[in-house]
C-alpha cells in the first residue's frame, strides 16, 4: 500500500483555470474543493491498490461532472484547456499519496468533458 504523504501542493491544484477568467472563481474553487475532498478520502481510506484508489477518482470525477452543468449555467464550459487542469489536479492528488504508477487516464474515466 503507498504512503500517504503531505506533498500535495494545493496551491497546484487547478492554478490554469484560476489564471484565466473565462472560469467563475467560486466554480474553479468548488473544483478545488472536489480534489482536496478527494485527498482526504485517499488519507482517510489509504487505499490498497490501484483499483481502489481508482474507485475514489471515479467518484471525485462524477462530482467534476455534475459541477460542468454549473460552468455551463455560467457561460463557461470544462473544454481543453480545463480538462487538461482537471485530470493534472486528479494526478497531483494521487502522486502526492504516493500512487505514482497511476494511468492518467484511468483517475479520470468516467469523466464527460
Amino acid at each position: 500500500m503507498p504512503e500517504a504523504t503531505a506533498r500535495l501542493d494545493e496551491s497546484a491544484l487547478l492554478c490554469e483555470m484560476s489564471a484565466d477568467p473565462y472560469f467563475p472563481d467560486h466554480l474553479v474553487a468548488k473544483g478545488k474543493a472536489i480534489l482536496l475532498r478527494l485527498s482526504a478520502r485517499i488519507e482517510a481510506e489509504r487505499p490498497a491498490d490501484l483499483a481502489a484508489l481508482y474507485l475514489l477518482t471515479h467518484a471525485a470525477t462524477e462530482e467534476f461532472n455534475a459541477l460542468g452543468e454549473e460552468f455551463d449555467a455560467a457561460g463557461s464550459e470544462i473544454e481543453t484547456m480545463a480538462r487538461d487542469d482537471i485530470g493534472g489536479g486528479f494526478w497531483i492528488v494521487a502522486t502526492a499519496h504516493g500512487f505514482d504508477d497511476a494511468d492518467h487516464e484511468e483517475l479520470i474515466a468516467t469523466r464527460e468533458w
